[in-house]
Order: structure tokens, then C-alpha cells, then sequence
């Protein structure tokens, strides 16, 4: 072999051992290069997870503190509906004192004492049921909230005839009342128990328009009270309540139709003969 060729294979050999430690130092650099990147990333996650802690507390803080603002406004509405139902009962009770005594009415046998008879009735009914006639009502809230419910008497359609054929003249309305709200004196008898009176309106009455009409009149006779007179004029005379005669029976009431005669009844509103509690007669008086 030639000293050229010996020259050219010692080359060769050199390139090539030179080339491997090209490739094994390179193969440490892309190592290193790569756990120097892993430690980069490793620490760019670990801050960037720091960061994300740190950001976060405020984050939790500011949401903590939304969470209390949003709430205060819960708080202020709650107080204010507290505050406006309270204002509304205040009101209402207000606006019920009207309500809160109440007025006179003409009560049923052994109710004439009025403040007994609120105080101990109990609201049972038993009295309405028990009455023949149909004619005891329970009072209503514009009569008064004491009073509500109690027994009253009402001549739409008949009268307090003191069950006399019902009862043999007993009225049972006292006798099944449990608490003695209804009671009647020893020997109280319909004639001698006064329950109102009754008031002619000689605006409404057909009879004080010269129609003739007498209804009233002979309903009183036929009750056996003659409580009812008529003056002498002719032949349209005008009824006259004799109050020394008059219990509040109801009976003149029960037949009275100047609420059903056209325009004669145009802006009434109760018939023109009412029997009245001699209570609200009393205040009348008095005013």
C-alpha cells in the first residue's frame, strides 16, 4: 500500500471517530437540552401554579365578598316586607276600628240586654235553627265586630210571634240557648216583652201618598198587639204607631211593600215601617 493510501484510511478513521464523538456529545447536548426543558416547563408549571393560587385567593375573596353584597339586598328586601306587612296590619286595624264597638239591634227574646248578650253568646246557631218563624239572622261585621254573628232579629218575610203556636208561647230560641245569652225574666210574657218599635217614614209610605194602603195596619190587629191606628181622613187614612201599645214584633214590617212599588221605592233602601232598637230611638233622642 502506497503512503497516499495509508494517509487517506488514517483520515478516514480520524473523520469517523470524530463524527461518533460528534453524535454522542450531541446525543448529551439534546439531553441535557431536553431535562433543562423539563425542568423549565416543571417550573414554569409550578409558577404558573402559583400564580393561579395567588390569583385565585382574590378571586374566592371578591367572590366571598359579591356573595355578601348580593345578599344584603336579600336582607333589605326581607326587612322591608316585614316593615310593609306590619304597616298593612296597622292599617287594616285602623280602618276595622269602626268595626271594633257595635251598633244596637233588635235582638230576639231574652236578648234585650244588649252587653249580656254579646259577652256570652257563643255563636252556636242552635237559636236560629230552633226559631219557627225564620226570622232570627246573625248579625253582620258592618253591625259591628263584637257583635258579629250574634242573633238578630230579621222581618223580611214573617215575625216574632213568641212561639205562641211553635212553643205554647215559650220561644224556644231561649230555651236551647247553652249559655244563657237569650233569657227571659220569671213570667215574661210576649206582651210585657218589649223588643223594639216600630218607625213609620212617611216618605216611603204608600199610605202618606193617599193610595189607600193599610197593610200594616191590619197585620198589627191580627198580632192581637193594635199598636197601629188610623187617622180620620177619608178614605186614604195614614197609619200611626201607638208606642205605648208597640213590642217590636215585627209583624207591621213583614207585610210592608213600599220597597216593591216603582218608582215610590226609586233611592230606598229599607221598608217605610222598620221596627228600631229602643236603644238607637234613645240615642235619637238625645242628639
Amino acid at each position: 500500500m502506497s503512503e497516499d493510501e495509508k494517509g487517506a484510511n488514517v483520515r478516514s478513521a480520524s473523520g469517523k471517530r470524530y463524527a461518533s464523538m460528534r453524535a454522542h456529545d450531541g446525543g448529551e447536548l439534546n439531553a441535557g437540552a431536553a431535562g433543562n426543558a423539563g425542568d423549565a416547563g416543571d417550573g414554569a408549571n409550578e409558577s404558573a401554579s402559583a400564580d393561579y393560587e395567588r390569583a385565585e385567593e382574590p378571586a374566592g375573596a371578591e367572590a366571598n365578598a359579591n356573595s355578601r353584597r348580593v345578599k344584603q339586598p336579600m336582607d333589605v328586601s326581607r326587612r322591608s316586607l316585614l316593615v310593609g306587612a306590619g304597616g298593612t296590619a296597622a292599617l287594616l286595624c285602623l280602618g276595622a276600628l269602626r268595626y271594633a264597638g257595635h251598633n244596637p239591634l233588635v235582638r230576639p227574646p231574652g236578648g234585650q240586654d244588649e252587653e249580656r248578650l254579646v259577652s256570652a253568646c257563643i255563636r252556636c246557631e242552635r237559636c236560629y235553627e230552633a226559631c219557627p218563624q225564620h226570622v232570627i239572622v246573625p248579625a253582620h261585621i258592618e253591625d259591628g265586630l263584637l257583635g258579629m254573628r250574634t242573633p238578630a232579629l230579621g222581618f223580611d218575610a214573617a215575625w216574632c210571634d213568641f212561639c205562641a203556636k211553635g212553643n205554647g208561647g215559650v220561644p224556644l230560641c231561649v230555651e236551647v240557648c247553652p249559655t244563657e245569652a237569650l233569657m227571659l225574666p220569671e213570667g215574661a210574657a210576649a206582651e210585657s216583652t218589649v223588643l223594639g218599635l216600630a218607625v213609620i217614614d212617611e216618605a216611603q209610605c204608600l199610605a202618606y201618598r193617599d193610595t189607600g194602603c193599610r197593610y200594616c195596619y191590619d197585620a198589627c190587629v191580627d198580632a192581637g198587639y193594635n199598636a197601629i191606628e188610623l187617622s180620620d181622613e177619608g178614605a186614604n187614612p195614614h197609619p200611626r204607631v201607638i208606642a205605648d201599645k208597640c213590642v217590636g214584633c215585627g209583624a207591621c214590617e213583614s207585610v210592608c211593600v213600599s220597597l216593591t212599588t216603582g218608582s215610590i221605592a226609586s233611592g230606598a233602601t229599607e221598608r217605610a215601617v222598620v221596627v228600631r232598637p229602643l236603644e238607637t230611638l234613645r240615642e235619637e233622642a238625645w242628639s
